[in-house]
């Protein structure tokens, strides 16, 4: 895998893990109830569930293309248009947190890793997300390095956003500004998305 690929991978991860939704509601919710060491449990274990995910997608994905590259192709192909899908619904999206992010009461750290976990691996959207992003990177993982990258790189960066998030939350006069800035990071998700799926499109045909 070459390092602007890579990098490529790692932006898209980010936009990725940025992008308000149930994820962050989560991670914020035990974080403002339990505490920074909640938040941070609580978003380890999300960050898990998104390594399971990556880790079969790409397995999955690199059988198809060994089996069938023009299934492969479909594949991707319907990946580019969720890709699409996505980045204009982010576009419309009023960016609107106040009902998401709200505290619960508190629970235990094992309560807060279950429903880390549950939330990334219970979520088919994220398989989907995989599926769709992941085709244009299959042909750069043909070794274990390039595979291990794949996996590890949205696993972390997920791992690390929300432990960031769960540090700056750790002060209560952070959240409304959080609040503000929801709308500016889904529109700069859905520009990134939608050239995304150009890019897919264009390398299929």
């Amino acid at each position: 895998m070459t390092l602007s690929t890579w990098l490529g991978l790692l932006a898209i991860c980010c936009l990725g893990a940025m992008s308000p939704g149930p994820s962050l509601a989560m991670v914020v919710r035990h974080t403002l109830s339990g505490g920074r060491l909640h938040g941070v449990v609580c978003a380890w274990a999300h960050s898990i569930g998104i390594g399971v995910y990556a880790l079969v997608t790409l397995l999955g994905l690199a059988a198809v293309l060994k089996a069938s590259p023009l299934m492969f192709n479909t594949i991707a192909l319907m990946g580019a248009f969720y890709l699409a899908w996505m980045g204009i619904q982010a576009l419309r999206s009023k960016g609107g947190l106040q009902q998401k992010l709200t505290a619960g009461k508190p629970t235990s750290l094992w309560v807060a890793a279950r429903n880390g976990l549950a939330i990334s691996l219970l979520n088919p959207k994220i398989l989907l997300f995989f599926l769709a992003l992941f085709s244009q990177f299959v042909l750069a993982a043909q070794t274990t390095t390039g595979q291990a990258l794949i996996v590890f790189t949205p696993l972390i960066m997920d791992g690390l956003w929300y432990t960031i998030i769960a540090f700056v939350l750790s002060h209560s006069a952070v959240l409304p500004r959080l609040r503000d800035k929801a709308k500016l990071i889904d529109r700069l998700s859905g520009v990134v998305l939608i050239l995304l799926a150009i890019r897919v499109v264009y390398t299929i045909l």
